[in-house]
């Protein structure tokens, strides 16, 4: 495909303002932070930084950059969008959407806290939500209309995200399999987490999208039940079970699973990929069907009533503490620039520099624990 011709160039320079840190895992820290523009211009986003111990791996860093760029052009309502690939001090970052609100995790936990059960209808109406993004995300393609195979590969409780509002959004395709755009060791390492990936994924097979449907009929079992059916007291007993693990009729485990419900999750959990749903687009249907057939069902309105209720949060969406999660106030703003200059190339990249800092913010944002 022949190059985009350039109008003219814009040289711009993004400055963001590091103010909490969100979530800290094995890899990389997600940070909430203003990104300031022209004008008092000012946009909350989130900034995934790479931890200081993985930034000089190699493969780390180009399937770090991979994944900011797969998730460049996945614009969807059900997927947390990528904003920019900045690099600062040498370390690579991400700047996406900020999410208000928690992720699967932390929503169970805040369920059991309170003694509250989720509605079997909400379960439902969560699942289908993350199948419209997978559904968006499988289907892909390049600007040549070549398919570009992506498969999520992660998709479990902390990779799901609810906001107050009631949006729910995938996120973190950090190890997802896509042609071009990451390091691809399947067949010899497993990646992702044992109690929700696939039985194909546990035993070293090549996946393709069903694996995802797989991975989303766990989520979808472990909302109803409220607890994970293939969790083990370690990962590799975890894993074990979702190869060889019978699948449980749920109707037995669980008096609000029906005959249509327990169909979707014996479909969706099927280990024949032949008797698996084909694809995303299908579970999709007899989920919302389930949901909607006989009129009025759960919408993103209501979840999110549900949410501000669970969490206490005030109708204006201003909440009187930070709901749990680990999420703490930084008790110094720390600053990140990096100057942007539109590049206008066939591939749609941007080059990007690093501007001039002062020591203490290089400092504030090298510290594995800010």
């Amino acid at each position: 495909m022949p190059p985009v011709p350039v109008l003219f160039t814009i040289g711009n320079t993004i400055q963001y303002e590091i103010v909490r840190k969100i979530f800290e895992g094995g890899m990389g820290i997600v940070y909430e932070a203003e990104q300031k523009g022209a004008q008092e211009f000012v946009k909350r986003v989130a900034i995934k930084v790479i931890r200081q111990s993985f930034a000089s791996q190699k493969q780390f860093i180009e399937n770090f950059v991979g994944e900011a760029k797969l998730v460049a052009d996945l614009i969807h309502t059900n997927i947390v969008q990528t904003y920019n690939l900045g690099e600062h001090g040498g370390s690579f970052f991400i700047a996406m959407e900020l999410i208000r609100g928690v992720n699967l995790e932390q929503f169970s936990s805040q369920l059991r806290e309170k003694r509250r059960v989720l509605p079997v209808e909400m379960a439902v109406f969560i699942a289908s939500r993350v199948a419209r993004g997978l559904a968006y995300a499988h289907a892909k393609a390049d600007r040549n209309g070549r398919l570009l195979g992506i498969v999520h590969r992660d998709v479990s409780y902390k990779n799901i995200l609810i906001a107050f509002e009631g949006d729910v959004k995938l996120t973190d395709f950090g190890i997802a399999k896509a042609r071009g755009f990451l390091t691809d060791n399947e067949g010899e390492v497993v990646a992702g987490k044992a109690d929700f990936m696939s039985p194909e994924q546990a035993d070293f097979q090549i996946t393709d999208k069903r694996s995802d449907i797989f991975s989303l009929g766990v989520v979808l079992s472990t909302l109803v039940l409220g607890y994970n059916i293939f969790k083990d007291e370690t990962a590799e007993k975890s894993r074990q079970r979702v190869i060889s693990m019978s699948i449980p009729d749920f109707r037995a485990l669980d008096r609000r699973v029906d005959d249509r419900l327990n169909q979707i999750l014996q479909r969706a959990l099927a280990r024949k990929l032949s008797q698996r749903y084909p694809d995303a687009d299908e579970m999709l249907y007899e989920l919302e069907y389930y949901i909607y057939h006989s009129g009025y069902g759960p919408t993103n309105e209501t979840l999110g009533k549900l949410m501000r209720n669970l969490f206490g949060i005030r109708p204006e969406g201003v909440t009187p503490t930070a709901p749990r999660g680990g999420t703490r106030v930084m008790e110094h703003t720390a600053r990140l620039a990096t100057k942007q200059v539109s590049a206008g190339s066939g591939s749609g990249a941007t080059r990007t520099g690093t501007a001039r800092r002062s020591g203490a913010t290089a400092r504030s944002l090298s510290r594995k624990n800010p």
